[in-house]
């Protein structure tokens, strides 16, 4: 068989029809919907049409996609993980929605909620009628969710949320929020209308990384919900701390397909751009960056596939994912930046994807657990000492 510099490891051969299926119905969906526009997006700082953007994700069965039930496509965990690379290889923003909609709201009232709270939301949701979010991080807690501020009392039957949470996906364009506060009996979840009095969520702006992405704070001052609204199948972190670990193993797979953009960006410019005569992918220094990006770039999909694999089998444990959210992202910024010196100071146009990866992986890399935390997670499986503390 002939060597294929996309698929150096012969990868696609550990994917079934259906696999691949999936995989090429998200790219062409990419490639016809967001490709066409994502720099333009990016560089004025919004994701246009978002709601039509949701609906069609919804059509090609992207949301919510490994859930059963409810609408939901029940796909496998390893042709979730194709549709995050796909979706990142156009932008990390278009994969957040995805990811936040489908693996934190949806994942979180499909896990935790009533058959009540099943059926009035999952099934829009699966279809993008209907645009969930997930608020845990807080402006002043960052990394340790045990110390929220945010806070439900009870008042009656009813109950009364306030507080404020930060860098939340979707926020401004949700109808529902799935919203984790302090309560006299632990943390809990709501689900919360966003139409709700007492409830707003302004647009964040002025961000240099996931600019083609909705991010939002979301106030909450004395909402007032009915009991129902609680999700009634979890009291604890465990519950949120389940959803995120949903996540990250998405961001896993993600992270590979913006490091897969910027290589590809890469190899092929540098089989056109002449220097001193010749292509610059015929000079040793620019092979060699080549070969290294390869290496890891197709690593990065292994352990993906693996981990993919092992979550089928019911087999997946959170300090695994750990290891691949810690070591995929960090190799695909490596990536992109290696591809940036091969693309030289093209490499900074929008005409180039390059450095809208960089930029955005920036954001990967600390959302849904930096660096030093899933260091530590590994640092306390690998030792049995816990260095949290």
């Amino acid at each position: 068989m002939s060597f294929v510099p996309t698929d150096p490891l012969g990868i696609d051969e550990l994917l079934s029809p259906e696999d691949l299926a999936v995989r090429d119905t998200v790219r062409d969906w990419a490639a016809d919907r967001v490709l066409p526009h994502i720099a333009e997006w990016y560089e004025n700082g919004e994701l246009p049409k978002i709601r039509e953007l949701a609906r069609e994700l919804g059509s090609i069965g992207a949301l919510g996609m490994s859930l059963t039930g409810y609408g939901c496509a029940g796909a496998s965990a390893v042709q979730y993980g194709l549709a995050c690379l796909e979706l990142e290889a156009a932008d990390s923003g278009i994969r957040s929605l995805v990811s936040v909609q489908g693996s934190l709201a949806m994942y979180a009232i499909w896990k935790y909620g009533s058959e009540e709270q099943k059926e009035r939301w999952l099934p829009g949701m699966a279809a993008g009628e209907l645009i969930g979010c997930f608020g845990l991080t807080e402006p002043d807690v960052g990394s340790d969710p045990a110390a929220m501020r945010t806070y439900a009392k009870r008042d009656g039957t009813d109950w009364v949320l306030t507080g404020r949470k930060m860098w939340i996906t979707n926020g401004s364009v949700a109808a529902v929020a799935v919203v984790w506060a302090q309560t006299d009996e632990g943390i809990r979840g709501f689900a919360v209308p966003t139409d709700s009095a007492g409830f707003s969520a302004p647009e964040i702006k002025h961000k240099w990384s996931l600019r083609a992405s909705v991010t939002s704070e979301l106030v909450m001052d004395d909402v007032r919900l009915p009991a129902d609204a609680v999700l009634p199948g979890v009291t604890g972190l465990k519950g949120p701390l389940g959803c995120l670990s949903h996540a990250r193993y998405g961001i896993v797979w993600g992270s590979m397909g913006a490091a897969r953009a910027s290589f590809e960006s890469a190899l092929d410019y540098a089989k056109t751009r002449e220097q001193f005569g010749r292509p610059i992918g015929g000079f040793q220094l620019t092979q060699a960056k080549l070969a290294d990006m390869a290496l890891e770039l197709h690593k990065g999909i292994l352990l993906a596939h693996h981990l993919g694999r092992r979550m089928d089998a019911g087999t997946l444990r959170p300090e695994q994912i750990s290891f691949g959210k810690l070591n995929n992202v960090r190799e695909a910024i490596d990536i992109c930046r290696t591809a940036r010196t091969i693309l030289g100071a093209n490499g900074i146009s929008l005409e180039y994807p390059v450095m809208r990866h960089a930029t955005n992986l920036e954001s990967v890399l600390t959302y849904e657990g930096t660096v030093e935390m899933h260091q530590l997670v590994l640092g306390k499986a690998l030792t049995g000492l816990d260095a949290f503390r």
